[in-house]
């Protein structure tokens, strides 16, 4: 078997594995659906290459006003990789106790949002930290790790939680132990992950959930749709009107501003 024939069998385990959790992906929905129904939003947060999967849900084709993407640049600016802005200080500020709650100070939360909270190992700070603050306000937690990595990983915080212990419901990205999925003859270290794959597919499986149940509800969301399928016209209204009803939205979250959720 090849490299490639190898990672693309992993994959279609991980596909079996999402399929299984048919059940924990439509209450997901109803969660969701009943969020953005209510005029408020699902919040997204991901530290890390998690941030992957809080795009992947909004804004890009395919996708629909109701999220709150909470992506901070300081833990998952990539690129640079060394020197300022370099990988190594965003490894650190994922484990800064106190950060989460200094991030979430900018909105105004409330019981009727969700969130959906993303870590592979579910065991670095922030993550489990804003988790615990969302669950705090009475808020729906949603979690998506790699639960065997998890399960084998130690955690970082100090009182020995790890997201799944601060969740109301657990998605498996069905990601092995250290995510790598390849393993190459004479090397010693597997190659090419998996979470993201898996976290991906969740996070899509999700989305044409919650569209079908707010279609069912007659409130059809606006969809980032290319001009290729719908025309330019109806493409850049179907923009426009996304990108508003994404600002009402938000908007509300910046009424009431200023509360330490810590």
């Amino acid at each position: 078997m090849t490299p490639t024939e190898d990672y693309l069998d992993r994959c279609r385990s991980i596909v079996d594995i999402v399929a299984a959790q048919r059940e924990q992906i439509e209450l997901a929905a109803d969660w969701f659906t009943a969020s953005i129904l209510a005029g408020r939003v699902v919040h997204l947060f991901g530290a890390g290459h998690s941030r992957i999967v809080v795009e992947e849900i909004w804004p890009r084709y395919g996708s629909f006003a109701g999220f709150n993407p909470i992506v901070e640049l300081s833990m998952t600016f990539h690129n640079l990789v060394v020197g300022a802005n370099g990988q190594r200080q965003a490894m650190f500020l994922e484990n800064t106790p106190g950060l989460a709650a200094r991030i979430l100070r900018n909105f105004g939360l409330a019981a009727e949002d969700c969130a959906l909270v993303i870590s592979s190992s579910g065991c670095n700070v922030v993550p489990i930290e804003m988790a615990r603050l969302f669950q705090k306000q009475g808020i729906k937690v949603v979690a998506i790790i790699s639960r065997q990595h998890s399960e084998a990983s130690t955690t970082n915080h100090a009182d020995g939680l790890k997201l799944s212990d601060c969740a109301d419901l657990i998605l498996d990205t069905g990601a092995p132990v250290g995510d790598a999925m390849v393993t190459i003859p004479g090397l010693d270290t597997p190659v090419a992950p998996g979470s993201t794959i898996g976290g991906c597919i969740l996070a899509n499986a999700i989305k044409a959930e919650v569209a079908k149940r707010l279609t069912n509800a007659g409130q059809p969301p606006k969809v980032l749709t290319a001009g290729a399928i719908v025309g330019r016209e109806r493409a850049t209204e179907l923009f426009e009107s996304a990108y508003d009803e994404h600002a009402r939205r938000v908007a509300k979250l910046f009424a009431s501003v200023g509360k330490d959720y810590s």
